[in-house]
């Protein structure tokens, strides 16, 4: 009998997935905009590396780079609407000044 190495079965989690999930959190916490770019960045990075990790050593985290995308783009839709409802705010009351 030949003498066999153990196969490398240790799964570690991506770094990109976890940076995230941080980020993502700490849009809502601290860094409004800037975390949000930066969750939805290194979310979409992290599942591509999971995706092409070796199947022997599967790169875990996937929850965790979701987690972070749904929280960065979830803060950047919220930007967007309050500057489209700031805008709106704004056009609404400039047309409504002429008329007075």
């Amino acid at each position: 009998m030949s003498y066999q190495p153990p196969v490398n079965t240790t799964r570690g989690t991506s770094s990109l997935a976890t940076v995230s999930l941080v980020l993502g959190i700490l849009s809502w916490l601290v860094l409004p905009f800037i975390g949000a770019i930066g969750a939805v960045i290194c979310g979409h990075m992290a599942r591509g590396e999971i995706r092409r990790s070796p199947p022997d050593a599967k790169l875990e985290g996937d929850g965790l780079a979701i987690t972070g995308l749904v929280l960065g783009y979830l803060q950047m839709a919220l930007w967007l609407l309050v500057i489209l409802l700031v805008i709106g705010a704004m056009v609404l009351g400039l047309s409504s000044s002429h008329w007075h």
